[in-house]
């Protein structure tokens, strides 16, 4: 897309100078090669001082063993451009020092991430007044678009006619607790026809974009907490992963990039660098059976504020969520492990439950038995002895926070489920082994304990007990989720 903003998916190329922040008028050349798919790589026709030397006297300089470790930010300019390259690592360094062939120094440098379109100093420089950013199946979530579309019918029969048009959709935006405003635009292009030698094709293109403008300027960390939070929020509401497909930025100082002082490039700030996932911006859309909830069921206006609160709430639950979502689903073992830690922290940071005992009582209990207790072994019973809700309570209480109905339709009966879940994880984390479980069951009890997490998520966020009934019952893998835990987890 010209002019538009660099997508992650796509390999890119910059060939220019390039120098460290404190040492500008030692400019080498070379090309940075991005590879589409997260990876940065600057090769270098020269190099940096990557060795440890040292000067124990006037006139005589030491070379030791080993190399330097990183640069943390390296300048360059290239295609009339200012990039920031951030993280950078030597990976070789070839001299040819005393070579019979007189030929350049090269060196090769990993990088972290490029901010193309501006001279930064470091991952908390706090240079940018907003960011903008797009993400796989955002124009799902959004629930509105600039495209409609229609067939010509004569009475029950189609007449060959039909039609595309394109239309403004206002935008949406809302400011959260911390001041940040959140603001959910459409970018879609005017009808064009593509003429080709063997056919003709009219085109139309909309898509979706997140711009996130802070009370005060940010930094490029910053900026990367606020691209998850929208990353994670997208993956949360279609079920699965949900790959970056650009990131944007605007300088604070309002002059964006290029080198030339008689004009100004518009384009802003393209940041490229490795995601959790890189967004395939051609791919098929989410198949929107699959969508939880969308900016139709939970107002845009109304979802940004409870999920940056929820976030921020049930932050280890999330991340381990998101692990589940983003990481390997190849072993069922690390599944469960995954699942069920995730449902236990999830109880602790809701703060549900009280403690089995009131505390005083607890104390005089537990002093009364180690007192019964040989003398050597009173600190190892004290530590045993805990007034603390079991794993098997905690699970219990999740699913009791749910509409019974949901939870019903779910598993048949959730006591047997905790029991089970408790009595997998336990096998596993002390014995090495479930030998009470089959593959099956196994697979059963991750599934439901991760539907019963989700639930317990959405249900934050106030998705309507309509709406959780509805994807238990219809949404592919919950329905699925539902149907085996039926047939493999119903009490004997």
């Amino acid at each position: 897309m010209s002019g538009g903003p660099l997508r992650l998916a796509e390999s890119s190329e910059w060939v220019g100078y390039w120098w460290l922040p404190e040492e500008p008028e030692e400019r080498v050349p070379g090309t940075l090669r991005y590879d589409g798919d997260g990876n940065l790589a600057l090769s270098l026709i020269g190099t940096f001082e990557d060795r440890v030397m040292s000067h124990p006297a006037p006139g005589r300089t030491v070379v030791h063993h080993g190399v330097r470790d990183s640069w943390d930010v390296v300048h360059g300019a290239a295609g009339n451009r200012e990039i920031t390259l951030l993280g950078c690592s030597p990976l070789r360094s070839r001299r040819t020092f005393l070579a019979r062939v007189d030929s350049p120094d090269t060196q090769a440098i990993v990088v972290d991430a490029a901010l193309v379109g501006v001279h930064a100093s470091d991952w908390d420089d706090a240079a940018f007044s907003a960011a903008e950013m797009s993400v796989e199946d955002m124009v799902s979530w959004a629930g509105t678009s600039a495209l409609e579309w229609g067939l010509g019918c004569d009475g029950d029969r189609l007449d060959g006619t039909g039609s595309i048009s394109v239309s403004p959709v206002e935008e949406k935006s809302v400011v959260v607790d911390d001041g940040t405003t959140f603001c959910l635009s459409h970018r879609y292009t005017a009808p064009f026809m593509d003429w080709r030698k063997g056919e003709a094709i009219g085109r139309i293109r909309d898509s979706v974009s997140m711009r996130v403008v802070p009370e005060s300027p940010f930094s490029l960390k910053s900026v990367l907490e606020k691209v998850s939070l929208v990353q994670y929020l997208v993956a949360l509401a279609t079920h699965q992963a949900a790959g970056v497909l650009w990131v944007r930025l605007e300088p604070a100082d309002g002059e964006i990039g290029s080198l030339s002082g008689r004009s100004r490039s518009r384009c802003g700030v393209d940041l490229l660098y490795a995601p959790f996932a890189v967004g395939a911006h051609d791919s098929k859309a989410v198949d929107a059976r699959r969508i939880l909830f969308s900016c139709d069921s939970l107002p845009f206006e109304e979802i940004l504020p409870r999920w940056c609160e929820v976030r921020e709430r049930l932050l280890p639950a999330i991340n381990m969520i998101m692990g589940m979502r983003y990481g390997s689903t190849s072993f069922v073992e690390n599944r469960l492990l995954a699942a069920v830690g995730a449902a236990e922290v999830l109880h602790r940071r809701l703060g549900v439950g009280e403690r089995p005992f009131p505390d005083k009582e607890f104390k005089e209990v537990r002093k009364a038995l180690l007192e019964q207790a040989p003398e050597e072994y009173r600190e190892r019973f004290k530590s045993a002895f805990r007034n603390d809700l079991t794993l098997r309570d905690r699970l219990q209480q999740l699913a009791g926070r749910l509409d019974h109905g949901v939870v019903g339709l779910l598993v048949p009966d959730a006591g047997h489920w905790a029991g089970r879940a408790v009595k997998a994880r336990n096998d596993l984390a002390h014995e090495g082994s479930t030998p009470k479980h089959s593959l099956e069951e196994l697979v059963v009890v991750v599934d439901v304990t991760t539907v019963i997490v989700l639930l317990n998520v959405l249900n934050e966020l106030g998705l309507p007990v309509e709406r959780q009934r509805e994807i238990v019952q219809y949404h592919p893998d919950l329905r699925g989720a539902a149907e085996r835990a039926r047939r493999c987890l119903a009490p004997s």
